[in-house]
C-alpha cells in the first residue's frame, strides 16, 4: 500500500463524522430481500454410507418413484437394500432481483440415518418457495468439509459429515415478483427500531434531497419520495444508501447464553456501586457396591448391597465491593475481581439486574 493511498484513506476517515454510519448499514429498503427455498431429493454415489433402508422407507419409495419416471419398472415386492443412496433436504436462499439462469449455492442435509454424504451427487431437485412454485432446480456434486473412518469397533471423525454444500448447484428458473420500483415512494426499514435514529435519518435525507423528501412513519419505517423513472430511481437509491449520519445510541445490553455459559456485553453497559458475595455449594454422592457373603454352612445367599457416602462442600464466598463503573473495561475488571466462573456470572448478573445495579437490558438466549 503506497503512502498516497494511506493518506487518502486517513483523509476519508477524518472527513466522516465520529461514529457515523451509512444508511445502508442501519436500514434496508422495503422489497429488497432474500427468499428461502426448500426441496427434497436424493444423493447417490455414496461409498456405503447411505441410509439404512430398513429404518428409512421413504428413501426406497423416492428411489422407486424416480426410477419409474425414467422408465424403469421394478417387479412388485422387490426388496431393495441400498447403501449408496441418501434422502436429503435441499435449502437455498434466493437473492433479491435473481433472474432465470442465475446460479446460487445450495445446502444439502441428510434426512435419514446416512453416516456421510461425502463423495455423493445430488440428483435433480426442484426448489420451491412458500407459495408452492418452483423457483430453482439443483443438481451437482456435494462438497463435505470433513472426513471420517471406522474399523474394528473404532472410529474417527472430523467435522460434520451429514451435511454439505453444492457451490453454484442450483439454477434459477423463475424470478420473484417484486413491488420495488412501483409507486411514488420507497420505504426504509431500520434494522433496529429507534425514534432518534429515524429522526436523524429523515434529517439526513432532507439535507441531501430537499425538505419533505422523507417522512418518518414510526420508529422503524421511513417513507421516501423517489423518482418514477427506473434509471433515475436507481441512481437516487445509490446516493441515498451512502448518506452518512450519527444514529442514536444503542441500548446497553448483556446477552447471556444459558446453555453454553457465554456472556457478551456492549460498551454502553455500566454498573452502580454494589457488594457481591457468591459461594458454590457442591453435593457429592458416592455409591460403593459391597458383597455380603454368608457362612458356607448357614444356608444363606450372597447379597450385593450399596454403601452410599454423601459429602457436602460449601466454598467460602467473600463479600466483594464492586465500584461504580462507567466503561466496559471497568465492568469486566470488577466482575473478574469477584473470581466467579462464567456459569457463576450468569447468576450474579441476574442478581445485579434485580438489585438495580446493572444498567443494561439482560437478554437470555
Amino acid at each position: 500500500m503506497t503512502h498516497r493511498l494511506i493518506l487518502a484513506l486517513l483523509a476519508l476517515m477524518l472527513a466522516m463524522p465520529v461514529g457515523a454510519n451509512r444508511i445502508k448499514d442501519i436500514a434496508n429498503i422495503d422489497g429488497v430481500r432474500t427468499n428461502q427455498l426448500l426441496g427434497y431429493g436424493l444423493v447417490v454415489g455414496l461409498d456405503g454410507t447411505g441410509d439404512q433402508t430398513t429404518s428409512t422407507p421413504f428413501t426406497v419409495q423416492s428411489l422407486v418413484s424416480m426410477l419409474g419416471q425414467l422408465g424403469v419398472q421394478l417387479p412388485p415386492g422387490t426388496n431393495l437394500q441400498l447403501k449408496n443412496v441418501a434422502a436429503v433436504m435441499v435449502t437455498a436462499s434466493l437473492p433479491p432481483f435473481a433472474k432465470p439462469g442465475q446460479q446460487i449455492d445450495v445446502t444439502v442435509s441428510s434426512l435419514g440415518n446416512a453416516k456421510s454424504l461425502r463423495g455423493g451427487t445430488l440428483l435433480v431437485t426442484p426448489l420451491k418457495g412458500l407459495d408452492g412454485q418452483v423457483y430453482a432446480v439443483a443438481q451437482g456434486n456435494v462438497v463435505v468439509a470433513g472426513v471420517g473412518a471406522s474399523g474394528g469397533g473404532s472410529s474417527q471423525q472430523v467435522n460434520h459429515l451429514a451435511a454439505g454444500r453444492v457451490p453454484t448447484g442450483a439454477t434459477v428458473e423463475r424470478a420473484v415478483p417484486s413491488r420495488f420500483g412501483q409507486g411514488d415512494f420507497v420505504h426504509l426499514e431500520l434494522k433496529e427500531a429507534d425514534f432518534t435514529t429515524a429522526s436523524r435519518t429523515t434529517e439526513a435525507v432532507d439535507r441531501a434531497f430537499g425538505k419533505g423528501t422523507a417522512i418518518p412513519l414510526d420508529g422503524r419505517l421511513i417513507q421516501v419520495k423517489a423518482p418514477q423513472d427506473p434509471g433515475k430511481r436507481i441512481a437516487f437509491l445509490a446516493q441515498l444508501e451512502n448518506l452518512s449520519l450519527n444514529p442514536g445510541q444503542p441500548t446497553p445490553k448483556v446477552i447471556i447464553n444459558a446453555r453454553t455459559g457465554s456472556i457478551v456485553m456492549n460498551q454502553l453497559v455500566t454498573i452502580d456501586k454494589c457488594a457481591i458475595a457468591h459461594g458454590n455449594l457442591t453435593v457429592t454422592v458416592t455409591t460403593t457396591p459391597e458383597v455380603s457373603q454368608p457362612n458356607p454352612l448357614a444356608g444363606g445367599e450372597t447379597v450385593v448391597t450399596q454403601q452410599a457416602d454423601v459429602q457436602i462442600k460449601s466454598d467460602k464466598g467473600e463479600l466483594v465491593e464492586v465500584p461504580a463503573s462507567a466503561s466496559l473495561n471497568d465492568v469486566v475488571r470488577a466482575l473478574n475481581a469477584v473470581g466467579a466462573t462464567p456459569q457463576d456470572l450468569l447468576a450474579i448478573l441476574q442478581a445485579m439486574k434485580a438489585a438495580g445495579a446493572l444498567k443494561a437490558d439482560l437478554e437470555i438466549i
